[in-house]
């Protein structure tokens, strides 16, 4: 099976590294629309005619399935994507929260993600739904500090400490759930783990997205099921395709730090909105 991957920029990589590891059997085209980036600052309307187009062009290019990566798109858009689309669709944020939910004893999580994700309140509303309160915190300088390259810099902890301080301040100690709400946030979490109270779990979205969709793999006929606590075995046939609307060299330069290897087969794009 083929599965799209659609992300504004090189964030959603993170989901993308996690598919191949937990998704082995499946072969990935990656979309970043890194030209009309960032999605924050554009309407609901605006976000869901960019996404649509840049799925429609996966499909075109035989993806069965599409993995909404971004944040934004999900948040702001989901339901005019999935119509639009005649494969399953799958966002980032159901599966975080369901992670989340199922992590927390005490049903209060804080999450972390971009500005433009904490204003959508999409996680507030998909944890209230499973019970829990939901604490959301914008931490707009972690996605520059992350793409800078300045994962474990000082500069980054000292940002780090301020953000938790501010999530775990007033009345949040009862918080045992951190959910990080941006695809950029996978490569902080050795740091955020430093940082972040002992008793308080991480929850990484890009990795529950990614087991959202091997489950709905394995549960296809004739899909092989991995044994209790057998690692996936990488498929020598999977073949990984990406696609940039914007530099090609800076996306592989920047690809590089997500996927924690090198990126060759990208192409540019130039598509309609």
């Amino acid at each position: 099976m083929k599965i799209g991957v659609f992300d504004s920029g090189v964030g959603g990589l993170t989901v993308l590294k996690e598919l191949v590891k937990q998704a082995p059997q499946a072969d990935y085209l990656y979309f970043g629309d890194t030209a009309r980036l960032p999605y924050g600052s554009k309407s609901a309307e605006t976000v869901a005619k960019y996404t649509i187009s840049a799925c429609k062009f996966l499909r075109r290019h035989g993806a069965e399935m599409m993995v909404i990566a971004c944040n934004t798109a999900t948040s702001l858009a989901l339901p005019e994507i999935t119509k639009a689309m005649d494969v399953p669709v799958i966002g980032v944020v159901e599966p975080g929260a369901d992670a989340a939910a199922k992590l927390s004893k005490s049903k209060k999580v804080a999450v972390i993600a971009t500005a433009g994700t904490v204003g959508s309140h999409a996680y507030q509303r998909a944890l209230a739904l499973r019970g829990i309160e939901g604490h959301e915190q914008a931490c707009p300088l972690f996605v520059p500090l992350v793409e800078e390259g300045w994962v474990d810099h000082p500069v980054t902890e000292n940002v780090a400490h301020i953000y938790m301080d501010e999530v775990f301040r007033n009345g949040s100690k009862d918080t045992d759930v951190l959910v990080l709400g941006c695809t950029h946030y996978p490569l902080l979490r050795p740091l955020l783990r430093r940082v972040v109270p002992k008793h308080v779990a991480i929850v990484d979205s890009a990795e529950s997205t990614a087991e959202a969709v091997a489950r709905r793999l394995s549960a296809q006929p004739g899909t092989p099921r991995l044994r209790s606590g057998q690692a996936p075995v990488p498929h020598k046939g999977a073949k990984l395709a990406f696609y940039a609307t914007d530099s090609v060299e800076k996306f592989r330069k920047l690809g590089e730090r997500f996927m924690g290897h090198g990126i060759d087969d990208v192409q540019h794009v130039d598509i309609e909105a």
